[in-house]
């Protein structure tokens, strides 16, 4: 189990099915109770950096389409659509606690060595300046997370919170966890609570996208995972419908699966 209360530098990732209702519009109420919360959480002293999703499915809301388009254009046309819905709405939301929220977004050829320094050179200037960086892959031009050739959210926000040498990574979904089996088709189907590492028979326990908004599922958490406690992360998966649960994790309980961060060898 990991010891949350100690974590400082805390990468949060919010997915489309956190933020959104299955219309594809803003589930205002959870993310009113969400931002209140990360604002707190933000006051007794974390540093925090949200990788938002949630940019497609809110431009498929807006544009009143009847589902998530399948051509990598109109997404991309949803993409700047919602983007700018988002960032609005961050940005009224923690105004509200007086929390100045700031708009990060990042390519492929952004998070190569060459340009790395930068990205965590502004980052580390918005923390120190009491900013909460919002961070999304840029959509409208970059169509590696679109047409998953390099993955996307998930694993964006475990590259950002090795990248930033962040304490803990917590991937907000709509499920408890990681299962022993696939809780839809199987009743007696578990929450594992501890992964002290990730290997074939943890992978095997992922199965594929669960949402029609969101482009990941717990394939891509468990690469996730992965990639962030190689870097020497620790991670947890939980369950983002009841937003109050992250007040629980930071108290001590044990919410959600706990991907336990690999010691250098």
């Amino acid at each position: 189990m990991i010891d949350v209360a100690q974590k400082k530098r805390i990468v949060l990732k919010l997915g489309t099915s956190t933020l959104t209702h299955k219309t594809g519009k803003l589930n205002i109420r959870r993310m009113t109770n969400l931002v209140r919360i990360l604002a707190d959480l933000h006051n007794a002293g974390r540093e925090m950096l949200i990788v938002s999703s949630g940019a497609v499915g809110m431009g498929v809301g807006k544009l009143n389409l009847t589902e998530c388009p399948k051509d990598t254009p109109s997404k991309q046309a949803a993409a700047a659509v919602g983007q700018c819905e988002l960032m609005h709405i961050y940005d009224d939301m923690f105004a509200k606690y007086n929390v100045t929220v700031a708009q990060i977004l990042l390519t492929k050829t952004t998070l190569s060595n060459d340009q790395l320094p930068h990205v965590q050179n502004t980052i580390r200037r918005l923390l120190e300046m009491g900013v909460i960086p919002i961070i999304n892959e840029n959509d409208t031009v970059a169509i590696d997370e679109l047409e998953l050739e390099i993955g996307e959210n998930d694993s964006l926000a475990a590259t950002v919170a090795a990248a930033m040498e962040a304490d803990l990574l917590i991937i907000l979904t709509d499920i408890n966890g990681l299962y022993s089996a696939d809780p839809r088709t199987n009743l007696d189907a578990e929450v594992i609570h501890v992964v002290e590492k990730v290997d074939e028979t943890i992978e095997q326990m992922a199965g594929g996208a669960w949402t029609s908004f969101g482009t990941g599922g717990m394939a891509t958490k468990i690469n996730a995972a992965k990639i962030a406690t190689a870097q020497g992360v620790d991670m947890v998966i939980m369950n983002g419908r009841d937003p109050e649960q992250l007040y629980a994790l930071f108290d001590g309980a044990l919410v959600g699966t706990h991907f336990l961060a690999q010691k250098p060898v």
